[in-house]
């Protein structure tokens, strides 16, 4: 098998992996009444967890062996491989606008991706990096505090997941300055910078199993799948110099490109959210509940324990004679 070859099989296995990991948080944040960021106790959160860091794995992988402008683009895929795996493993079947919000982001963050070229890209220095590290908290604090302020289940649950694409995006930023800097002669140099990556990973991998919770599978993943690239590609081109192939008619494709996966996840948010509104509330009984007396409907009283079983003829009697 060629490095290429290989390169584009460990992509799409880290592709499958991640869109594991999305199912089973999914899985957790609908079964599991626990916490919300970090259901310690459940035993497939941390299974979730070791797919996530399988993906990692086998993505980096993937660039040791081929460009960054094919693997990058492979790994948009995650979500149009967790829908069919949603249906074939847990019975979740997506609909006709799930799926072209899917394939409309895949698209779009592929695309994009494609066109974004790292030649000329130069280091941060350590005011760029805890500059990045400020606007990066900041930006993932603002949507996590604007989460709480939305009413609607599912855009919160879009925000949170906007938040763990933020955070899991400058993780990435920080990767590849670390991996930069880093010496062998001094190995432990960048141990302050591992730290803050590794705190953007774990906020990134909490709101994200938060975003999950009511909002089902693919609309918290497609927006973490486009958010988490797009940030690192806006910190490419502002900080480390990096463009978009083709010059100006680059960046323009860039921007179709941008518009179109971002109309993916409006379609998905919208379809979650059609389908929220056609679920029976909590208060409407469902199929095989026994039905509930109406307002002004006669209830038999005398069935439960510690009531007397006139008690019924008695405020009709009174209702019937005007008396309260």
């Amino acid at each position: 098998m060629s490095p290429l070859m290989l390169s584009v099989v460990l992509a799409l296995a880290s592709a499958v992996a991640y869109a594991a990991a999305a199912i089973v948080q999914e899985r957790v944040a609908a079964s599991a009444a626990g916490p919300r960021y970090a259901p310690l106790r459940v035993p497939a959160w941390w299974g979730s967890v070791l797919l996530n860091g399988v993906g990692a794995t086998l993505h980096v992988a993937a660039l040791a062996y081929g460009p960054l402008s094919l693997i990058q683009p492979l790994g948009a895929l995650t979500i149009v491989f967790a829908l069919p795996m949603a249906a074939l493993f847990v019975g979740r079947r997506a609909g006709g606008r799930a799926w072209r919000g899917a394939l409309m982001a895949t698209v779009g963050l592929a695309g994009l991706l494609s066109l974004t070229t790292g030649h000329g890209a130069r280091q941060l220095t350590d005011g760029d990096r805890w500059l990045l590290t400020g606007v990066a908290f900041g930006t993932v604090a603002v949507l996590f505090a604007a989460a709480h302020l939305v009413a609607r289940p599912v855009l919160r649950s879009v925000v949170l997941a906007a938040g763990a694409g933020v955070a899991f995006g400058f993780a990435s930023v920080l990767t590849k300055a670390v991996a930069d800097a880093w010496k062998p002669a001094a190995p432990l140099a960048e141990w302050t910078g591992l730290l803050v990556l590794s705190a953007f990973a774990v906020t990134g991998l909490l709101l994200s199993q938060a975003s999950y919770r009511g909002a089902g599978l693919a609309a918290p993943l497609a927006t973490v799948t486009v958010v988490n690239p797009m940030a690192a590609a806006a910190v490419g081109v502002t900080t480390f110099g990096e463009g978009f192939r083709y010059g100006t008619a680059g960046g323009v494709a860039a921007l179709i490109c941008g518009a179109v996966a971002a109309g993916g996840l409006v379609q998905l948010t919208l379809d979650r959210m059609t389908v929220a509104s056609d679920a029976p509330s909590a208060s409407s009984p469902s199929e095989g509940d026994p039905a509930r007396p109406e307002i002004g409907q006669g209830v038999d009283v005398g069935a439960v324990p510690g009531t007397r079983p006139n008690l019924e003829v008695e405020v009709r009697s009174r209702a019937v004679a005007g008396r309260p």
